[in-house]
C-alpha cells in the first residue's frame, strides 16, 4: 500500500468517524413523545401537535399512520416515527417493493411530507407477542426499503422496528447481554439489515414495569434514577440505574453477534402518575425529568459514553382505552386540557 492510498484511507476513516459524532451530537437535548390514541378523551390531533410545539418538543412516535394526526403533525413540524401496524406484515412481505410503495404512499406519504418521517417503525413488540408475525417481521422492513429507496428516501428515512426488552434473554450484569435464542432466526437477519442500511436498533424499556414486576430485587431508586441507589459493578464500569444497565446490556447483546456499531434508539420509556403505590406524579417527574436531562447532555451510557440515545418518552396523554392493570393508563405528562399532569421542563 502506498503512503497517498494509506493516507487516503484514513481521510475516508476519519470522515466516517467524524459523520458518526455529529450525527449523534445532532440527537443531544432532543427528546420524543409518543402519542398513543387508545383514550376516549383525547384532545384533537391540532390540540396535541400545538402542545408539543408549545413545549419544544419538535420528535414524536405514532403507533399507527393515523390520517387525522398525520398532517396535524406535519403542519406543526414536528419529526416523526411512524409505526407500522402488526396487521400490515403479511402483506407488506409478500407483496414486494412495488406493494409497499403502494401502502407507502396511501397511507403515509398521502398525509405528511416526506420531510417530516424520519423512521418507519415497523411492527411493535412482535417478537414479544406476536410470534405469528415474526417470519413476516424482515420481508416488511426490506421491502419498504427498497420503496423508500425507489422514492429517492433511501437515507432519509430509516426502518426499523421496536422491540419489548423482553427480547434479551441476559441481562444482568450489563456485560452478560443476550439476545433470547428463539428469536435469532429472525434478528440476525434483522441486524444485518440495520447494520447496512444505518438504522438503530429500536427497544421499549420501563424499569417502573421491572420494579413493579420483581421489587424484591431490583431497588426504586436503581429503577428512578434516584439519589442513593446502590451501584451495580460490571468490570470496570459502574451503573448507577437500570435505564443505562438496559441499554448497555442490548449493546453486549449486539456485540455477541457482531453488530456492535448498530445505534440503539429507546422507543419507550416513562414511569405512571397512578395504579400502583410507586406510581406517583412525584416519581414520574423524577423519572422523565432524569431522561430529558440526559438527552440534552448527550452523555450517553457507561459502554458508550459521549454517545447521545434517542428518546422517546411515554405518553403524551393517559390513555383510558388501554388493557392490562391500572397504571397502564397513567403514563400521561400533559392533562386533556394541556395542563402538565407534574412538574416538567423540555427546553
Amino acid at each position: 500500500m502506498t503512503t497517498r492510498t494509506a493516507l487516503c484511507l484514513l481521510g475516508h476513516v476519519l470522515l466516517a468517524v467524524a459523520s458518526i459524532a455529529a450525527a449523534a451530537a445532532s440527537d443531544a437535548g432532543k427528546i420524543g413523545i409518543c402519542h398513543g390514541r387508545v383514550g376516549s378523551n383525547l384532545p384533537p390531533p391540532s390540540a396535541a401537535a400545538a402542545l408539543l410545539k408549545q413545549n419544544g418538543i419538535t420528535r414524536a412516535r405514532l403507533f399507527l399512520p393515523d390520517p387525522a394526526v398525520l398532517p396535524a403533525f406535519a403542519a406543526a413540524g414536528i419529526d416523526l416515527m411512524v409505526g407500522v401496524p402488526n396487521e400490515n406484515l403479511t402483506f407488506l412481505a409478500a407483496s414486494g417493493p412495488e406493494g409497499a410503495a403502494r401502502w407507502l404512499r396511501s397511507a403515509v406519504l398521502a398525509h405528511a411530507p416526506a420531510e417530516r418521517v424520519r423512521y418507519l417503525a415497523v411492527g411493535n413488540e412482535v417478537l414479544y407477542n406476536n410470534q405469528f408475525y415474526a417470519p413476516h417481521l424482515v420481508p416488511a422492513m426490506r421491502n419498504l426499503h427498497a420503496a423508500l429507496a425507489a422514492l429517492g428516501l433511501g437515507g432519509r428515512v430509516k426502518v426499523s422496528s421496536a422491540h419489548a426488552s423482553s427480547v434479551l434473554a441476559a441481562s444482568y450484569p450489563p456485560s452478560a447481554g443476550a439476545f433470547d435464542a428463539a428469536s435469532l432466526p429472525v434478528l440476525r437477519p434483522m441486524l444485518q439489515f440495520l447494520a447496512d442500511t444505518g438504522a438503530p436498533f429500536m427497544v421499549n424499556t420501563y424499569p417502573f414495569i421491572s420494579y413493579v414486576n420483581d421489587p424484591a430485587n431490583v431497588q426504586l431508586a436503581y429503577a428512578l434514577f434516584g439519589a442513593g441507589a446502590a451501584p451495580v459493578h460490571d468490570g470496570a464500569l459502574v451503573y448507577t440505574n437500570m435505564f443505562d444497565a438496559t441499554v448497555d446490556a442490548l449493546v453486549a447483546a449486539l456485540e455477541k453477534e457482531g453488530f456492535g456499531a448498530v445505534p440503539v434508539a429507546v422507543t419507550e420509556t416513562g414511569w405512571p402518575t397512578a395504579g400502583h403505590p410507586a406510581a406517583t406524579p412525584q416519581n414520574a417527574a423524577a423519572y422523565n425529568a432524569k431522561i430529558v436531562e440526559r438527552a440534552a447532555r448527550g452523555v450517553g451510557t457507561p459502554k458508550r459514553p459521549g454517545v447521545p440515545v434517542e428518546v422517546f418518552l411515554f405518553d403524551l396523554y393517559d390513555e383510558d382505552g388501554k388493557p392490562g392493570p391500572e397504571f397502564e393508563r397513567h403514563f400521561g405528562i400533559f392533562r386533556a386540557d394541556g395542563r402538565k399532569a407534574y412538574d416538567i421542563n423540555f427546553a
